[in-house]
C-alpha cells in the first residue's frame, strides 16, 4: 500500500468514526445532526460511566456533593464525535433528585466534555417532557404520545411481563407492537393506557392496558 492510498484511508475511517456511521466494527444507520434515542442499553457501562462523569464534572465545578443514582433516559446525536444527552437520578442531601446531562465525547482522540448540568423542570417524570405530558390534577384529559418513546415502551414490555405472569397459559405473550399510546401526570405518578398487540402461541390479540408509575420510577399494571 503506498503513502497515498494510506492517507486516503485514514480519511475514510476518520469520516465514519465522526459521522457515527460504524460502532465497534457494525454499521449502523444514523443521520449526522439528528438526535436519537440511545441504541444500546441505556444501563450499560458506557452510558453509566459518562453520567458519572457529568456528576462529578458538575460537582467539581459548583463544589456540590450530588450523588449519582441511575440512567433514567439516554440518547445521541452525531456531531464531530457524539453528543449524549442523559436524564440522571441523582442524590442530593438524602433527597432524589432528576437532573439532565450533555455530553461530548470525541473517543478517537480521548476527548470527552460536559457541555450542560441542569435540573429538571419537571421533577421524576421529567422523562415524560418528551411526551408532551404537563403536571395535572385528577381529570386530566389523556394525551395521545408517541408509541416510539423510550418511557411507553418500557410501560408496555412491563404490562407484558404482569399479563405473563398471570396467565395459565403455556405460550408466552409476545409483544408485536404498540398500536396507540396515551398518557398523563397526576399528583406523584404517571398513567398510561396502551393499546398493544400481543402474539401467544400461533395466535395474534390485541389489548388495551392500564399501567402507573410511581414517583420511585417502578410500573404496575392494574
Amino acid at each position: 500500500m503506498n503513502r497515498y492510498s494510506v492517507i486516503v484511508l485514514s480519511v475514510l475511517v476518520c469520516g465514519f468514526i465522526e459521522l457515527g456511521l460504524c460502532r465497534e466494527g457494525n454499521f449502523i444507520q444514523m443521520r449526522p445532526g439528528g438526535v436519537y434515542d440511545y441504541r444500546g442499553n441505556q444501563n450499560s457501562a458506557e452510558i453509566e460511566g459518562l453520567a458519572r462523569f457529568a456528576v462529578q464534572e458538575h460537582n467539581k465545578k459548583e463544589n456540590a456533593l450530588l450523588q449519582f443514582a441511575k440512567v433514567l433516559k439516554a440518547k445521541e446525536q452525531v456531531v464531530t464525535g457524539k453528543l449524549y444527552y442523559l436524564t440522571l437520578e441523582v442524590i442530593d442531601a438524602g433527597k432524589k433528585k432528576i437532573y439532565e446531562a450533555k455530553i461530548w465525547v470525541k473517543p478517537w482522540i480521548n476527548f470527552k466534555q460536559l457541555q450542560e448540568f441542569k435540573h429538571a423542570e419537571h421533577g421524576p417524570f421529567s422523562a415524560l417532557s418528551d411526551l408532551n405530558v404537563k403536571r395535572g390534577c385528577h381529570g386530566q384529559e389523556w394525551l395521545a404520545v408517541s408509541t416510539n418513546d423510550l418511557e411507553v415502551k418500557n410501560a408496555a414490555n412491563h404490562a407484558v411481563k404482569s399479563m405473563q405472569r398471570k396467565s395459565n397459559s403455556l405460550f408466552p405473550y409476545e409483544l408485536l407492537e404498540i398500536l396507540q399510546a396515551k398518557a398523563k401526570v397526576i399528583e406523584d405518578y404517571a398513567k398510561f393506557e396502551l393499546h398493544l398487540k400481543l402474539r401467544r402461541g400461533s395466535e395474534e390479540e390485541k389489548h388495551w392496558v392500564e399501567i402507573i408509575k410511581n414517583s420511585e420510577g417502578k410500573f404496575y399494571l392494574k
